[in-house]
């Protein structure tokens, strides 16, 4: 078929059959955008109220609240469609593009085929649109819904390449490669009988990765050792951590009391999964258990996620009010409010931003800081207020990322940053009065270690991996680096607990959830 033929009948499709027989509706899911550099991160299926579990622990009915997507309203037919004249310039344009697309087919330089020019044509015409609405091919497919999910089928190891040699940062706790011993430090020599010299990182992974229940074997050179081991690990579903805590027990499951002196939780966000909420709940019972009489908890670096994660998460520290709204130019307005049942209220709460602090992140951050129940501690978030619709294409074989709508804070404001803001134009969530902490590019990377450190699962001895600093150069290079903006937190929430000592002895049972008898069981 011809260039011209073949854009004939995509007008025909396109244009003309919405007239014979009414809008046609498609299968967009809406989503939270949230990374500036990976805009959105989409659930699987359509975003939900964020209705917190019943007691037993099992999910409330939220059918209610499910948001409607852009794309399961009817949408309105084609402006041209109505207009004659709109009708035969649209037309035009399309033999515009028909005419360049058959000379670049026929007379360009090198061969390129039909597929790649009408993949760079969707690109660059999402590109004039905004950074956040994007074309997803094919072969970029199951990396987003890894991305997406968080959840994937290996054997738990995450790597890096040191001089053309795959090395394990770490395993993952509870994994197959956990189970087997796999550790920091250690070099993965073979995967399925094929050396890993001058292997690319996405190849590797490629390779661990699988369905569930197949098996891989990797050879493993563990530090100190002459010989490599051989492993087989028989893949299993994979799910990354995206609740963390401060430091780790001896066990290798996260600590949650960072300062067990006043009772001050710690739970670092690193964004906002279908399971986050589920395992945020987890545990702040687990604080719960322990007394715990204060809460900081960290967003800082997190790029956002899913909407409905997003809610959740909210919800869980406000016991009632708007929590965030949606709304865009061709889809219905949505409301989330949140509820009474399962809030943990009755203790101060803390939240730590800085600006890579982005979307789900902003939501959770607006929500608090609007309902007066943290106070927002760091530095100005991202400000990124919108929300992506994801379409597949092709019958799933690809999607579109498209941008349909932007969230508001219960204060009604769009926190979005334009592309041509001021620092002195609303956007963002600001540090509450008195609580900016500002940390320079340096302090910055120091953080990132830090906190890279404290996330690696090593050797039950403590044992560093070669080539890092032994455990009393890690700890006092550690010590060396003050963490102002933890820091900030910690003094606001003793500050609050001695504000209330007379009654210190009830305010252990005042962090308990709101309503007791209808918390949800976080195990």
């Amino acid at each position: 078929m011809s260039v011209r033929s073949f854009v004939h009948l995509v007008f025909r499709v396109v244009i003309c059959l919405p007239l014979v027989v009414g809008a046609v509706r498609g299968n967009g899911v809406s989503r939270a955008a949230e990374s500036p550099d990976k805009p959105s991160e989409p659930p699987q299926k359509a975003a939900e109220a964020g209705a917190k579990d019943a007691a037993e622990g099992k999910k409330q009915d939220a059918a209610k609240e499910q948001p409607k997507d852009a794309a399961s309203e009817q949408p309105q037919l084609p402006a041209s469609a109505a207009d004659p004249k709109r009708l035969e310039d649209d037309f035009e344009l399309l033999e515009m593009f028909a005419d360049t697309l058959d000379q670049v087919e026929r007379n360009y330089v090198k061969d390129v085929t039909r597929r790649q020019l009408m993949d760079a044509a969707i690109r660059g015409m999402l590109r004039e649109l905004d950074p956040y609405s994007n074309y997803i091919p094919s072969k970029q497919l199951d990396g987003f819904k890894v991305e997406v999910e968080n959840e994937f089928g290996g054997v738990g190891i995450q790597v890096s390449l040191d001089n053309g040699q795959l090395r394990v940062i770490s395993p993952l706790v509870g994994t197959p490669a956990y189970r087997a011993g796999v550790l920091s430090g250690d070099w993965i020599t073979e995967i399925d009988g094929q050396t890993t010299k001058d292997i690319t990182l996405d190849e590797a992974v490629q390779r661990m990765k699988g369905p569930l229940g197949t098996k891989v074997k990797i050879k493993v050179l563990h530090a100190g050792a002459t010989e490599a081991v051989e492993l087989e690990l028989e893949r299993d579903s994979i799910r990354v951590e995206t609740v963390l805590g401060d430091s780790r027990n001896s066990d290798d499951s996260w600590h949650w009391m960072l300062d067990s002196e006043h009772g001050i939780g710690y739970i670092r966000l690193s964004g906002f999964g279908r399971h986050t909420a589920e395992d945020l709940r987890k545990a702040m019972q687990q604080l719960k258990d322990q007394g715990f009489r204060g809460l900081i908890l960290d967003l800082r670096f997190n790029p956002g996620g899913l909407l409905s994660s997003a809610i959740e998460v909210s919800d869980l520290y406000v016991s009632q009010g708007r929590i965030v709204s949606t709304e865009g130019r061709n889809v219905v307005p949505r409301t989330w409010d949140a509820q009474e049942s399962g809030t943990y209220d009755g203790f101060p709460l803390a939240v730590l931003v800085n600006r890579f602090s982005a979307s789900a992140s902003e939501i959770v951050a607006a929500c608090l800081q609007d309902h007066n129940r943290a106070v927002i501690i760091g530095e100005r978030t991202w400000g990124k207020g919108s929300v992506q619709n994801v379409i597949e294409l092709e019958g799933g074989a690809s999607a579109l990322k498209l941008t349909t709508a932007g969230y508001h804070r219960p204060n009604g404001k769009n926190i979005h940053r334009a592309p041509d803001a001021k620092d002195s134009d609303d956007w963002g969530v600001l540090p509450n009065p008195g609580f900016e902490v500002k940390l320079n590019s340096r302090e910055m990377t120091q953080l990132m270690e830090q906190r890279r450190e404290k996330d690696i699962v090593r050797k039950s001895d403590g044992e560093a991996k070669p080539g890092e600093a032994s455990g009393s150069e890690a700890k006092a290079a550690d010590e060396a680096f003050v963490d102002t903006q933890l820091q900030k937190a910690l003094e606001y929430i003793r500050g609050q607990l001695a504000a209330k000592e007379p009654a210190a002895a009830p305010a252990a049972e005042e962090a308990k959830p709101a309503a007791e008898e209808r918390k949800p069981a976080a195990g």
